[in-house]
């Protein structure tokens, strides 16, 4: 179920993706029917522009500040704060610093 990370390992979650100047990373550990995981980093000033999901998404910051829009509403979340996304509700995601987060929907 789990790709791209080791297993029986202690690990920061931050510590798996770095950042890249000018671009958003992403590292997928869960993709399925039923769930998906990534660890994001982007760095300040990025984004993933207004989309929609087909799935819950929930957002934990991990590092940094991020800025969400959702149905028009915006959030800053910082380090250790977490957001949920509602499937079909439009969203976006900015990089207001260097951040990184986690992302878990489930459909």
């Amino acid at each position: 179920m789990y790709k791209n990370i080791e297993k029986q390992t202690s690990l920061k979650l931050k510590d798996l993706v770095d950042y890249q100047k000018g671009q958003v990373v992403s590292r997928t550990l869960v993709q399925n029917a039923s769930v998906s995981m990534t660890i994001f980093s982007f760095d300040k000033g990025e984004e993933i522009s207004t989309h929609a999901s087909g799935g819950d998404a929930m957002v934990t910051v991990l590092e940094g500040k991020g800025r969400f829009t959702v149905g028009g509403e915006v959030f800053i979340l910082e380090e250790g704060e977490t957001l949920i996304m509602p499937k079909d509700v439009p969203h976006a995601v900015y990089g207001e610093e260097q951040f990184k987060m986690q992302l878990t929907v489930s459909f």
